[in-house]
This record gives C-alpha cells, structure tokens and sequence, in this order.
C-alpha cells in the first residue's frame, strides 16, 4: 500500500509541476508581447522550460540518464555559445535555426515511435505521423529561411510547374504517411519515404519564396512547430508538451496572421506567388534620378526641425548603427527637437526586430510607435529619416495597382515636408520592387553605411555647435 501511495504522491507531484510549467510558458509568452516586459517574460518562460525537463527525470521508467544529460549538456553549450556570439543582425537566423530545431526534435519523436514499432493505439501512431509531417516540414522548411537570410541561398527556386511539383510530393508525403498505418508492422522502407517526402516538402515549399516575405514564413514555421510538438505529447503521454505545443501553435497563428494582414496579403500569396523579381538598380527610376545630399547637411537640415520621425530598417541592423543614431536623436532632442521613430510591423527580418534593436541602444520605449499610431503624423513632420528600410516606405502599394506589394500598409514618409533616406547603395533593396520615394521631390539621398553616416550626422551637429 505505502508503494502504491508514494508511486500516486510522486505521479501528483509531477503533474502539478508540468502544470506550473505550462503556467510559466503562457505567463512569458504573454509578457513577451511588449517590450516592456519582454525580458522578464523570456525569464519566465525559460524558468518553466528548466523545471519542465527537471521533472522529466523523474518520470517512472526513465532511463539512458547519461545519454540524456550529455545531450543537455552538450545542447545547452552550443546555444549559449551561439546566443552569445550572435550578432543583432543574424538574430533571425537564429530565431529560424532554433526553431527548425524543434520541428525537427518533434518530427524524430514520431520517427522513434515509428521505427520501433510501438504497439500504440491507431489514433496515437496517426498523431505520431501527423507530427512528424508537420516537423519535418518545419525542420527542412526552417534550414532553407535560415540559409536565405544568411545569404547562403541567394536566389529562389522558380520555374513552370513548380506549383506541381510541390503539390506532388506534399500529397506524396501524405499518401506514404497513410500507407503507414494501413499496413501491418510499419515498413522500414516505407517510414523512410514517408520522412524523406515531407523533408522534401519543406525545402520545395520554402525555396522559391524570396527573402523579403522571411517573417511570415519564420512565423509560420514557428506554429508548425508548436502543433507538431503537441501532436507527439499525446505520443508520449506528456501533458507539458501537448499544453505548450498548443500555446505555441496558437500564438505562432495568430502572429502569422497579423504579419500577413501587416503586409495585406494573405498566406497563400506568400507561399505561392513569386514575389519581388521585378528588380531595378539603377540611379534612373520613377520621377527622374535620385537626389544626393551630404550627411552633413542633412544633420543641419533636421537640427533646424521641430520634429523629425525615423523609420529604422535592416540597413539599420546590418550596419549596427542603432548605438550612434541614438547618440545622434539625444543631441536633436538637447536642441529642442522632437523626435520619434516608427515602426512597421514588417520591418527588418523578423517580428519586433527593430523594437529590439532599439531597446539594445537604450531608446525609451515611449519614444517608439507602431504604424497606426504614428501614421497620421508624418503630415506635420519637417522631417522622415528613413534608414535601410524600403518597402514598408514605398508609395507604390497605396496607388500602383500592377506592384508586387499594392494593398500593403505603409509607414506615409512621403507625407513629410523633407525626407531623408540613409541607403548603402542605389540598388531596390532585399526584395527587389523599386521605390519611387528615393526618387520623389521631397526626397534627399544619403549613401553609404547607417554606422558611418550617423556618426557624421554627429559631426554635423557638433559643427553648429562651434
């Protein structure tokens, strides 16, 4: 009896703290939404992970101890190693390997259930499946949006009946998936094509989407992976995975969401539709020829300003320039200009890139706004300092009805009195549709690095100042 009461009393004890876990995650998804309280919502969420894989341990019929600890250990390493070292402009790659990670972490939980032949039931073997269809497909699907966005794919994958192709071997991967459970032992053969499909699947599905469209498709790929991790919980009885793995999945939708509404396009457009061929580089473009001003003149320019809106892009975060504009607005502020940066939902590499850019160089949060906050207010700016962004800028996708991105709300720049755009070059940027802002009357080119270009703005300021 006293067996039987201590195997219950450890049971409880276990569920109670998948269920405090579960509590942590929701509790720091939560506060992650503002930046604000993102820190310790990363905290939170991270406290509920180390207790949920303390408490793993103690499972009953646990064993390989060893084997499981030297992979923690080993994995625990490589992250903090990595997290460490990277830099602000390879955090979405990050975000995207990471979660390729748990695709695939969840796509091999099916993968031992199916290899070994467990005797589960049909409904669980068919979970079992389900999420490691879904995992691999975010596994491979993730490794290609990581390699586009480190520049190791630099272009996409086209050509007359892709569409097909994919919708082949998707339905293929389907078919082999149900095959599985319709034949008796579970064919070695059979599990291989079955993964190999859906691996397949992800790379063909993800290949010809260009870079630009990368946060929705991070974004998707994250609620893939919080389905999948909640289907294989059910595999193996674990209340802590299937909770999460629903919260994620769940929070994964709706981001996706919101970032294809950000971009007025639905996801089948971005999953299907090739987007930002129409290229275009040159100093020529709509409206005439782009107008050069020295960074110099163009400090000058916002000295004399009341108030100046800057729109930070990923120009910003390659250069890593957020520490000196910063240095830059707190000197216009010191003059008495008021200065505020917009944000669009979609700007930079992922969701809250620039917010978090930001946040590193100290910039108050009450000095940052979203797109529907600040919007009416570039009529009455002397000045929008538009630095490495493009498309959330560009006033083709109020009027153009024929562009790549028509029907996307943008941050209106074009509304201000001057307009001053910080670009490395003359090229159309990282999704290739032209901008003809850079080439509007209002509009003042400067070219060259964001870090490099604010430090002269500095200079700029420091001249009036004697």
């Amino acid at each position: 009896m006293s067996e039987i009461i201590s195997r219950d009393t450890l049971d409880l004890l276990i569920q109670a703290s998948y269920f405090l876990a579960v509590l942590l995650f929701i509790l720091g998804i939560k506060r992650m939404s503002s930046p604000v309280t993102a820190r310790r919502g990363i905290r939170q969420a991270g406290l509920g992970m180390l207790l949920a894989v303390a408490v793993t341990f103690f499972l009953p019929d646990m064993g390989n101890y060893l084997l499981i600890i030297t992979a923690l250990f080993l994995g625990s390493l490589l992250a903090w190693i990595s997290a460490r070292k990277v830099a602000m402009t390879g955090m979405p790659q990050m975000v995207a390997l990471y979660n390729g990670m748990g695709g695939g972490a969840a796509a091999t939980i099916g993968a031992v259930a199916l290899y070994a032949g467990h005797d589960y039931d049909l409904v669980i073997m068919g979970l079992a499946v389900l999420g490691g269809l879904i995992g691999s497909i975010a596994f491979s699907g993730s490794l290609v949006a990581y390699a586009k966005l480190e520049g190791l794919i630099a272009k996409t994958l086209r050509f007359p009946g892709l569409q097909v192709f994919n919708a082949l071997v998707f339905f293929g991967a389907i078919a082999s998936g149900i095959a599985l459970l319709a034949v008796d032992g579970y064919p070695f053969e059979l599990i291989t094509l079955f993964f190999t499909l859906s691996l397949l699947a992800g790379i063909t599905i993800t290949m010809p989407i260009g870079g630009a469209d990368m946060p929705v498709v991070i974004s998707l790929y994250n609620a893939l992976t919080g389905l999948a991790v909640a289907f294989e919980g059910f595999v193996l009885d674990n209340p802590a995975m299937i909770i999460a793995g629903i919260v994620v999945g769940a929070a994964g939708t709706l981001l996706t969401q919101l970032m294809a509404k950000a971009m007025n396009r639905p996801l089948s457009n971005v999953l299907f539709a090739g987007f930002g061929d129409t290229g275009g580089s040159g100093e020529e473009g709509p409206g005439g020829t782009m107008k050069e001003t020295e960074a110099s003149d163009a400090a000058i320019t916002m000295a004399y300003a009341d108030k100046v809106i800057i729109v930070p892009g990923y120009g910003l975060a390659v250069a890593q320039a957020q520490h000196k504009l910063w240095e830059f607005c707190e000197r216009l502020m010191e003059r008495g200009v008021e200065v505020k940066f917009a944000i669009h939902p979609v700007a930079g590499r992922m969701p809250g890139h620039m917010n978090v850019l930001l946040a590193e160089a100290g910039v108050p949060y009450d000095h940052i706004f979203d797109l529907e906050e600040i919007n009416s207010e570039f009529d009455g700016a002397d000045v929008a300092l538009v630095i490495g962004a493009n498309d959330v800028v560009n006033p083709d996708a109020r009027s153009k009805k024929d562009s790549p991105i028509f029907g996307m709300p943008i941050l209106n720049v074009d509304h201000a009195d001057n307009v001053m755009v910080v670009k490395r070059g003359r090229g159309t940027g990282f999704s290739g549709v032209e901008n003809p802002l850079f080439f509007a009357d209002n509009t003042q080119m400067v070219f060259g690095d964001a870090q490099e270009v604010a430090g002269h703005f500095i200079q700029g300021l420091k001249s009036l100042d004697g």
